[in-house]
């Protein structure tokens, strides 16, 4: 897989981050920053893709609108609608911000952003941020989760169910999925995350060194599940902000019926062998 060099976006004032890579050798590590700067000074936004050409750049412009000093990697799976050469493209005008990962399988939205967390890890940021390319999480409010973090939250959960939180333009059957989905794992699971499966996310780099990635093996939204219990296990603070979730306007869901399973059969089994752990333990 290939990268290029790439860009920030972020609106509250920030120390800019320092350049990441070069198209063609390997990356330098971004500098050690400055002990009194805000963990979320050297941020990278990672967007993964598949069929994403039209939204592409319609949510990178506001990325950039608003949150001009943090780093963008676009993590594209090899879309046959050219959404990565748009990004190669895109990343050819404004190369000390935005960055292009290719991939050649589409292996499922949680092994992109975990070849994505090692790219960032490897260069030195200090949050990474999970965000779809199709606008339904708003990099308006990405302040939010950031602030989070900087106030001490080791993940913080852009969260559609808590006080605040909402969404728009879903049809009731999604939205009573999201639910029951929410609620399925919350039991489960034994814990207090109101949207356990939200997608919209930030993490402290000490995070994703600390967890086992290299065992998460979850491909689709079981994957955000994956990772809030990984951290909840391993005494991570983790804060919920509310947001406006918004449905995309152009493309198409990757939700899928394998998506769902693939979600209720490990939920039940990491409630499970958490509640025989707990048991044992005693």
């Amino acid at each position: 897989m290939s990268t290029r060099k790439a860009g920030p976006g972020e609106g509250r004032p920030r120390k800019a981050p320092a350049r990441a890579s070069t198209r063609g050798k390997k990356a330098a590590a971004v500098p050690a920053a400055d002990s009194a700067a805000a963990p979320s000074a050297r941020t990278l936004v990672i967007v993964p893709t598949y069929n994403e050409i039209e939204n592409l750049p319609l949510i990178l412009s506001r990325i950039d609108k608003v949150l001009p000093d943090v780093h963008v990697l676009v993590v594209d799976d090899g879309s046959p609608d050219g959404t990565g050469e748009l990004a190669d493209e895109l990343a050819a005008m404004d190369p000390e911000r935005l960055h292009v990962m290719h991939r050649t399988a589409k292996d499922g939205l949680g092994a992109a952003y975990l070849a994505a967390f090692d790219w960032g890890l490897e260069r030195g940021y200090t949050v990474l941020v999970e965000m779809d390319a199709d606008g339904s999480h708003a990099p308006e409010q990405l302040y939010r989760l950031l602030d989070a973090i900087d106030n001490g939250a080791d993940l913080a959960i852009g969260s559609r169910y808590v006080d605040g939180g909402t969404v728009r333009n879903w049809p009731w059957r999604r939205l009573v999925l999201s639910r029951t989905a929410n609620t399925y794992a919350r039991v489960l699971l034994g814990v207090g995350i109101q949207d356990i499966t939200a997608g919209y996310r930030a993490y402290r780099r000490e995070v994703l060194e600390k967890i086992d990635l290299a065992a998460v093996d979850s491909k689709g939204y079981c994957f955000q599940v994956d990772l809030t219990w990984r951290s909840i296990n391993h005494g991570f603070a983790v804060a919920e902000v509310p947001i406006t979730f918004t449905e995309r306007e152009l493309g198409v869901s990757k939700m899928s019926g394998s998506n769902i399973r693939e979600a209720m059969l490990k939920t039940a089994r990491w409630g499970i062998g958490g509640r025989l752990n707990r048991g044992s333990s005693d």
